[in-house]
């Protein structure tokens, strides 16, 4: 379906969105384009704020719930030169649609370290650094050198320090967009790094389902005294809710952090099921976990 007119050439109306993420729920988008350089970014940036539209960006969607009634705005997909890798020396630049595991494995194809840990995080160069992601003792943080971030002004380089990073986030707005990043690595042997990431990848297929209609971790691992150092899937395995289901949503038996599409789930199944679970650890440890995973549109997240 065409947009209105007016809208940029890339801009089409009524995109769905399931499709974009790795759950497969979700409605459409009122809006939806798709930008390979920093200056469509830029214009669709500018055509969202004349026509006073919200914009969100999405990546691999690994993280995602849609609601099921859709999304208002324009949503906007990195790709073409801003999915791209480029090799600088021990210096790796990436566009912000780049997936996170294929930059991982160029750097060990390259004998580059420090970003080995990026192989298990099945996001883009743009949701991890809006995320500051990390995992396996590895943290983005570190070894980014700078973002290039688009506004309806245009883009500007921004070094880490001005990102606002904190635990699994930062102070980045809806209508930044990172389009490229910088990572600084460092020089190794190709087989050593390949061998981390063999190793990394044995570890996340061992402990996470795979294979399956799912998204990331369900719930932030908690700080609470009450939960006594047990991660959010312990909790959630320890309150009885490993192979709980509500629709098509189930926690999965192998993970019970990790929420699986069964079949023909709806956004809706899976937020029963989260608030579900939270209640069974609530009651069960006096812990209250906290959502860890994105939404788009009006979705009504247990409070």
């Amino acid at each position: 379906m065409t947009a209105r007119p007016g809208a940029p050439a890339s801009v089409v109306a009524g995109y769905s969105l399931a499709r974009l993420t790795t759950v497969r729920t979700g409605g459409p988008a009122q809006y939806f384009a798709r930008a390979g350089a920093e200056a469509e970014v830029a214009e669709l940036l500018r055509w969202a704020r004349e026509t006073e539209l919200p914009v969100n960006v999405v990546g691999s969607g690994s993280n995602l719930l849609v609601a099921d009634e859709g999304v208002r705005g324009l949503v906007i997909k990195l790709d073409r030169g801003l999915s791209a890798i480029e090799h600088q020396g021990t210096t790796l630049l990436c566009g912000g649609g780049a997936r996170l595991p294929a930059v991982a494995a160029r750097a060990a194809q390259l004998g580059l370290a420090g970003i080995e840990f990026g192989v298990n995080i099945p996001g883009t160069v743009g949701g991890a650094v809006r995320m500051n992601a990390n995992a396996y003792g590895g943290e983005l943080a570190r070894v980014l050198e700078w973002v290039t971030v688009v506004t309806a002004e245009g883009p500007r380089r921004r070094p880490p320090g001005e990102l606002g990073f904190a635990y699994r986030s930062s102070a980045l707005e809806p209508g930044e967009v990172v389009a490229r990043a910088s990572f600084a690595l460092t020089p190794g042997r190709s087989e050593d790094i390949r061998g981390t990431l063999a190793d990394m990848r044995a570890r996340r297929h061992a402990a996470q389902p795979s294979g399956i209609k799912t998204f990331g971790s369900t719930f932030k691992n908690p700080d609470h005294p009450a939960a006594g150092g047990r991660t959010a899937g312990m909790l959630l395995e320890g309150a009885g809710c490993a192979g709980l289901a509500v629709g098509g949503a189930r926690f999965s038996p192998k993970h019970a952090n990790f929420i699986e599409n069964t079949g023909q789930a709806t956004t809706a199944d899976v937020v029963a099921l989260m608030a579900e679970g939270r209640r069974r650890v609530r009651e069960r440890f006096g812990v209250q976990l906290e959502p860890e995973v994105q939404v788009l549109g009006e979705v009504g997240l247990p409070a």
